[in-house]
């Protein structure tokens, strides 16, 4: 693995939690790339972004994970393998080893916004979660249901779609597709505060562990305002 640069975190614990993030990212896809934009001043502490697509459905959603940075030298910005990133942290020193640049997939050339972001809502989780696990078992009761030889992945994603595109009850702005996807990745958890941002045709569903972002619409730009999360 070449490596093309060695960032230091603030601590070994934005090191354990870039590593679950990853680990989680690889259970849906071995061969996943994400993309990387370290900033901030040169010489002073900065933020590394990690933005990763959830193959959930035909639409997908993307999803964003912070890390704190002990001194940054220039900015960063790569394409890069998911699971050689993975083996670039070094948990007990709290940093990670950049790995060469990959071709990247479509979806990492164009990424949300970096301003613009007005509030929608602030959906409670404890509202969420009743809807959230009903569609679960929609989906594992429907897709039982077909015969094992029609069950094929386009048939799963054209379910997945159907469920996860309707709106949330508390909520309607935002589609359940981000709600699944923030639980799935590891960020939505019982009594964690949430809070739902819109950027054109983008919603963001925040929160303190990371962010899902949804494309509602055709909506240019690209980059996502970085922020560190604790």
């Amino acid at each position: 693995m070449t490596i093309t640069a060695r960032l230091a975190l603030t601590d070994t614990g934005e090191a354990a939690d870039l590593s679950a993030f990853l680990l989680r990212l690889l259970r849906f896809d071995k061969a996943a790339a994400v993309r990387l934009q370290a900033v901030g001043p040169a010489g002073e502490d900065g933020v590394l972004a990690v933005f990763g697509r959830l193959p959930l459905g035909g639409s997908g959603a993307l999803a964003i994970r912070t890390a704190r940075l002990s001194g940054l030298d220039e900015p960063v910005d790569l394409t890069v393998s998911a699971g050689q990133l993975l083996d670039g942290v070094d948990a007990e020193a709290g940093a990670v080893a950049l790995p060469g640049p990959v071709t990247g997939p479509a979806w990492a050339g164009l990424l949300p916004p970096r301003a613009g972001w007005r509030p929608v809502g602030a959906p409670p989780a404890a509202e969420v979660y009743p809807e959230l696990m009903a569609g679960v078992r929609e989906f594992r009761e429907r897709s039982e249901a077909v015969p094992a030889h029609h069950r094929t992945r386009a048939v799963l994603d054209q379910l997945a779609d159907e469920i996860w595109s309707r709106p949330v009850g508390v909520l309607p702005e935002l589609p359940l597709r981000a709600v699944h996807a923030a639980y799935v990745i590891g960020f939505l958890k019982p009594g964690a505060p949430l809070s739902v941002h819109r950027a054109g045709g983008w919603l963001r569903l925040s929160a303190p562990a990371g962010s899902v972002v949804v494309r509602t619409a055709a909506a240019p730009g690209a980059g996502l305002g970085l922020s560190p999360l604790r």
